[in-house]
């Protein structure tokens, strides 16, 4: 009889290595995506919102398929470290060999040549001026963030807020808490150019 996986359904992705699975939240065990709010660029290349653009291409690839993970432990978040397969192929490896996340070496040697290979190839991020998620949050991710993200961007003008229990919440110009909201990406939070874009980013709209 074939192995059952521990933890199996319909995708939605959180972020570029997070997943809700059947409505568990998984982190891709051996990688390590961009942060939501990273930005790359440097060395006469244009700062752009990597992080943001990391996230949708996944959501792209895998939003609503199937998938099946094995649950190897949890993460200090208390969420489900996932090995997940989608129609055979290991998610994992899949993202990093397209560039799109980085073997995660300090837990897992399991994607190092997969790296490599991307990297070589100037696969994705690798050819758009990237710092690694996990130097990006070493160099202080308040400061490095908030340099790029601290005002609203030209037309995005509604805040990403999360609130002191984790809640991710949304604010439109107009609403009774927009003017009292204040960004801070170094928390996670962000602007939006739209609902839709918010939405999708696992936001839901403030009730007033």
């Amino acid at each position: 009889m074939p192995a059952v996986a521990d933890v199996s359904g319909r995708i939605r992705v959180t972020d570029a290595d997070t997943f809700e699975v059947g409505g568990i939240r998984v982190r891709l065990h051996g990688i390590d995506a961009p942060e939501t709010d990273q930005m790359c660029g440097g060395d006469g290349t244009p700062m752009w919102p990597c992080g943001a653009w990391a996230a949708q291409e996944v959501r792209a690839r895998y939003q609503g398929k199937h998938a099946a993970c094995d649950d190897l432990g949890r993460d200090r978040y208390g969420r489900v470290l996932g090995r997940c397969h989608v129609g055979g192929t290991d998610v994992a490896r899949a993202l990093v060999l397209d560039g799109l996340a980085f073997a995660y070496r300090r837990y897992a040697m399991d994607y190092d040549l997969d790296e490599k290979a991307a990297a070589v190839n100037d696969r994705g991020l690798h050819g758009a001026g990237v710092q690694s998620p996990a130097a990006f949050r070493a160099s202080g991710r308040r400061g490095l963030a908030a340099q790029y993200r601290a005002d609203a961007p030209a037309g995005c003008a509604i805040k990403g807020n999360i609130s002191r229990d984790g809640k991710r919440i949304y604010h439109l110009p107009g609403q009774a808490w927009y003017d009292k909201t204040r960004i801070d990406p170094g928390k996670g939070e962000r602007w939006f150019c739209s609902e839709a874009e918010a939405r999708g980013a696992g936001w839901r709209r403030a009730r007033r």
